[in-house]
């Protein structure tokens, strides 16, 4: 049952803005365009440099894609995320956000994957518990999967100092000769660390790391391992939110991107948010109104304004509005902002084809279902009618062997929703008592492949949507009977959806494909990958810029470093 529309509330409160005249009058010092949680941090940071700061939010509720929304009555939903991991620790740290509200709750176990013939798999953290789990299916591959994740470990060592800073990007202005001089300085400092964090990985693992990032998570796991639900339950963090499968080069780079989160110092391990997603934006907004920022929803920005120079000097808002400020930062994605937002004629010809040619095909689709039982395993019922492990953490479907990813895969490269789909499943509400009714539970279903424009059908069209999601129910069932008859309402995103409701070009929830030529420095394009754009005093704040998608809160901390930076020495 397709939930009424009139019944949709938001969990993500905002504090009362200024008036429409207040918003106009005032100069700002900077704008936020977007309140999704990278433009929150932003403003957040920003405020807390003395900036007077406005963000601007389209929509009636800020957090973007990590929102709560109550989608059928009494059941809260995490509309588009739906898990904590990659939440950046010194976001985290510094603005207080446990102070002001974020609630992690852990998954544990982190996985499980049902199989048909009527064996499972549970995967972490516990580590006797995952050696014993993969020792049912092969002793060899349980004694293998502790150097595995070893290996991951180290490699998200190497990694993660890339996160919390701009790349080394060339100045793109001119400067003094002082300035160039210290601009060499700074991109020789930051070799110079990587030189030394590879010397100390050595040379054997610096080639194993290279082969990760090059290669298909097939080959890499299949080097690894033999047991297919193994592989395939791993193989998942590769292709999760991506167009790609398990056989695409570079997909394992985005197996590591998805393993080097953690929660609460805990490397590795995925959460839930007490309240939903939505939280962790309403923490990270909380932050920033307290250092002063103001958060203004309903206020969509049809164009940035420029003066006679070419610099930024504010937006037009969709009502006619003009707020008034030489720097604005966009959380839109990297083709809204710079195709739809910023007037034409105005970017470099090279840099708006690198825009507009960049990935933002997507193959995810989101369904968030109210049901009133909890379901029930036909392969494990440990601690059933209640919640046993099996209900704790990420429940992966149909998904017993990486060919059978592949193969929903191919459905979506020939122009057709997969017949059948690859899930990840999670019920929050089995830990969250906040956003169910009692007896009753949330689930979020992460679904691929679904092609953005079908060749068989229409997203537009009732009828064709809700044969896909009986088809999502239905391959459920198989493997918990009686989950289509538990359903009593939800919420369908498709492709389109996500980019009409939620500002996701094409769909995408990266904001531009996670490719190893779409990273560091080619983020969003060669030459930018530094927040700064083309445009005097407009700065990209979100996950289409370094390091990438994810609920991070780095984009929105780098870009407010930057803008801070910029600032100072415009006022030297």
């Amino acid at each position: 049952m397709l939930l009424p529309k009139m019944w949709r509330r938001t969990f993500t409160t905002v504090g009362d803005g200024p008036s429409s005249r207040a918003l106009k009058d005032k100069r700002w010092d900077a704008l936020v365009i977007g309140g999704g949680h990278n433009g929150l941090a932003a403003a957040a940071y920003l405020a807390r440099g003395g900036l007077s700061v406005a963000v601007l939010e389209r929509r009636h509720v800020i957090g973007g894609a990590a929102v709560t929304e109550e989608l059928v009555p009494g059941f809260k939903f995490s509309r588009c995320s739906y898990l904590q991991s990659l939440l950046r620790p010194p976001v985290i740290k510094e603005l207080e956000l446990g102070r002001h509200g974020l609630k992690l709750l852990k998954t544990n176990p982190a996985s499980f994957t049902p199989c048909l013939d009527g064996r499972y798999l549970m995967l972490g953290p516990d580590k006797e518990l995952t050696h014993a789990e993969i020792s049912k299916f092969s002793k060899r591959d349980a004694d293998a999967y502790l150097r595995y994740e070893k290996q991951l470990e180290n490699f998200c060592k190497f990694v993660d100092p890339l996160f919390d800073s701009a790349p080394p990007e060339t100045s793109q202005e001119k400067s003094s000769f002082s300035d160039r001089i210290r601009d060499k300085s700074r991109r020789s400092v930051f070799w110079a660390h990587c030189l030394r964090r590879a010397l100390d990985l050595g040379q054997n693992e610096m080639v194993n790391f290279m082969e990760l990032l090059l290669s298909p998570a097939s080959k890499v796991l299949n080097k690894w391992f033999e047991t297919d639900v193994l592989k395939a339950t791993l193989a998942t963090n590769a292709v999760i939110g991506s167009k790609g499968s398990v056989h695409t080069p570079g997909s394992g780079y985005v197996l590591l991107h998805h393993v080097m989160g953690e929660t609460d110092g805990a490397q590795g391990i995925w959460s839930f948010v007490e309240g939903g997603m939505g939280a962790v934006s309403s923490a990270i907004g909380n932050a920033a109104r307290e250092a002063g920022a103001q958060i203004i929803t309903n206020a969509e920005v049809s164009q940035l304004m420029l003066d006679e120079y070419g610099r930024a000097k504010g937006v037009l808002l969709a009502d006619g509005s003009e707020v008034h400020s030489s720097i604005v930062l966009s959380n839109a994605t990297p083709y809204r902002t710079f195709v739809e937002l910023v007037p034409e004629d105005v970017l470099p010809d090279d840099f708006l084809r690198s825009v507009k040619n960049a990935d933002y095909t997507s193959g995810t689709t989101k369904i968030n279902v109210a049901i009133d039982r909890l379901p029930s395993f036909q392969s494990c019922k440990l601690g059933y009618p209640h919640a046993g492990p099996q209900h704790r953490g990420s429940i992966f479907i149909s998904c017993e062997s990486m060919e059978e990813i592949g193969s929903a895969c191919q459905d979506a490269v020939n122009g057709v929703p997969s017949r059948r789909p690859f899930m990840e499943m999670t019920i929050p509400s089995v830990l969250d008592k906040t956003i169910a009714p009692p007896g009753k539970h949330v689930v979020n279903l992460f679904i691929q492949y679904t092609p953005y424009k079908p060749s068989d059908g229409s997203w537009m069209d009732p009828i064709y949507r809700k044969s896909f999601a009986d088809r999502c129910f239905s391959l459920i069932d198989e493997y918990s009977p009686g989950f289509s008859s538990s359903v009593i309402g939800y919420d369908m995103l498709t492709p389109p959806d996500l980019e009409r409701e939620i500002g996701l070009t094409g769909g995408n929830i990266f904001h531009g494909a996670m490719g190893l030529d779409s990273l560091f420095l080619m983020r969003p394009v060669k030459g930018w990958s530094n927040y700064r754009t083309p445009v005097q005093g407009l700065y990209l704040c979100g996950s289409g810029a370094h390091p990438g998608g994810g609920v991070m809160g780095a984009p929105g901390r780098n870009a407010a470093q930057i803008v801070l930076q910029d600032v100072k020495r415009s006022s030297t």
